[in-house]
Protein backbone atom coordinates (compact mmCIF):
# COMPACT_ATOMS: atom_id res chain seq x y z
CA UNK A 1 0.00 0.00 0.00
CA UNK A 2 1.05 3.40 -1.01
CA UNK A 3 1.52 5.84 1.79
CA UNK A 4 -0.27 8.95 1.57
CA UNK A 5 3.08 11.58 0.83
CA UNK A 6 3.73 9.18 -2.00
CA UNK A 7 0.50 9.95 -3.47
CA UNK A 8 0.70 13.46 -3.01
CA UNK A 9 4.28 13.95 -4.38
CA UNK A 10 2.82 12.06 -7.53
CA UNK A 11 -0.80 14.35 -7.50
CA UNK A 12 2.12 17.33 -7.10
CA UNK A 13 4.15 15.89 -10.33
CA UNK A 14 1.15 15.43 -12.44
CA UNK A 15 -0.28 18.43 -12.16
CA UNK A 16 2.90 20.32 -12.96
CA UNK A 17 3.05 18.65 -16.13
CA UNK A 18 -0.65 19.01 -17.22
CA UNK A 19 0.02 22.82 -16.20
CA UNK A 20 3.12 23.00 -18.34
CA UNK A 21 1.80 21.04 -21.13
CA UNK A 22 4.38 18.27 -21.09
CA UNK A 23 2.39 14.37 -21.59
CA UNK A 24 5.23 12.93 -19.87
CA UNK A 25 5.71 12.78 -16.33
CA UNK A 26 8.66 11.59 -14.41
CA UNK A 27 8.75 10.47 -10.77
CA UNK A 28 10.93 7.90 -8.64
CA UNK A 29 13.21 6.81 -11.94
CA UNK A 30 9.77 6.26 -13.66
CA UNK A 31 8.34 7.86 -16.28
CA UNK A 32 5.21 7.82 -17.81
CA UNK A 33 3.33 9.40 -20.90
CA UNK A 34 -0.38 9.87 -21.70
CA UNK A 35 -1.85 10.49 -24.85
CA UNK A 36 -4.22 12.93 -24.23
CA UNK A 37 -5.09 15.24 -21.16
CA UNK A 38 -8.27 13.27 -20.52
CA UNK A 39 -5.97 10.39 -19.47
CA UNK A 40 -4.25 12.79 -17.15
CA UNK A 41 -7.26 14.05 -15.87
CA UNK A 42 -8.51 10.63 -14.90
CA UNK A 43 -5.32 9.51 -13.12
CA UNK A 44 -5.47 12.56 -11.54
CA UNK A 45 -9.15 11.87 -10.06
CA UNK A 46 -7.82 8.72 -8.92
CA UNK A 47 -4.85 10.35 -7.19
CA UNK A 48 -7.37 12.32 -5.36
CA UNK A 49 -9.99 10.06 -4.62
CA UNK A 50 -7.01 7.56 -3.13
CA UNK A 51 -5.73 10.62 -0.94
CA UNK A 52 -9.40 11.02 0.29
CA UNK A 53 -9.55 7.92 1.29
CA UNK A 54 -6.31 7.66 2.54
CA UNK A 55 -6.87 11.17 4.75
CA UNK A 56 -10.56 10.20 5.79
CA UNK A 57 -10.51 8.52 9.41
CA UNK A 58 -11.30 5.37 10.33
CA UNK A 59 -14.05 3.94 12.64
CA UNK A 60 -12.58 1.56 14.59
CA UNK A 61 -16.00 0.21 16.44
CA UNK A 62 -19.79 0.48 15.44
CA UNK A 63 -22.36 0.03 18.58
CA UNK A 64 -26.17 -0.78 17.36
CA UNK A 65 -28.44 -0.90 19.86
CA UNK A 66 -32.48 -1.39 19.70
CA UNK A 67 -35.27 -1.59 21.63
CA UNK A 68 -38.44 -2.96 21.36
CA UNK A 69 -40.36 0.65 21.95
CA UNK A 70 -42.52 0.84 25.45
Amino acid sequence: MTDLNQLETWRDALLKARYAGVRTVEYDGKRVTYATDAEMAAALADLDRRIAAASAPRVAQVRISSSKGT
